[in-house]
């Protein structure tokens, strides 16, 4: 299984808009997918990380700096698709574990997701701030998760 960038999962998120049905991505919104998406990996795969980039906890819930950084100029705007995003980088259970996240927490806005993600004890643990740890996201990701051996 190959191990991505947080920007080419943040990729694939954004070349997952339609914009003809009015969908668009802001940073907080796609912040909030991306750490959806490492924190199912890591309860599904055992721990094994998507990306290596951090996940810090930040006032509006989870962030990865590097990608915050990269969109800050957007503010609440929406971010423009990607011109190609090469999917055969994406192997299948990736995919799989990215749609999911996508057809299950895409749906909610940037604010919903933030509330979410606040209420979850990996972001509430972790000091302000401060890099949210993986274990923590794979513990309790796992309970989220349905058979998925312990």
């Amino acid at each position: 299984m190959a191990k991505h960038t947080a920007r080419e999962i943040a990729d694939y998120f954004l070349a997952s808009v339609d914009p003809d049905s009015g969908d668009n991505l802001s940073n907080l919104k796609l912040q909030k997918l991306v750490y959806y998406a490492q924190a199912f990996h890591l309860a599904i795969n055992d721990g094994e990380p998507l990306f290596d980039d951090t996940i810090e906890a930040w006032a509006n819930g989870p962030v990865v700096p590097s990608l915050f950084h990269e969109f800050k100029a957007h503010e609440s705007g929406a971010i423009p698709r990607p011109e190609s995003v090469d999917l055969s980088r994406f192997d299948a259970e990736t995919r799989e574990i990215l749609d999911e996240v996508w057809n299950v927490y895409g749906q909610f806005s940037a604010w919903r997701l933030r509330d979410m993600t606040n209420e979850e004890p990996p972001w509430r643990e972790a000091r302000p701030s401060r890099p949210i740890s993986q274990e923590s996201l794979r513990n309790y990701f796992r309970t989220l998760v349905i058979d998925v051996p312990a």
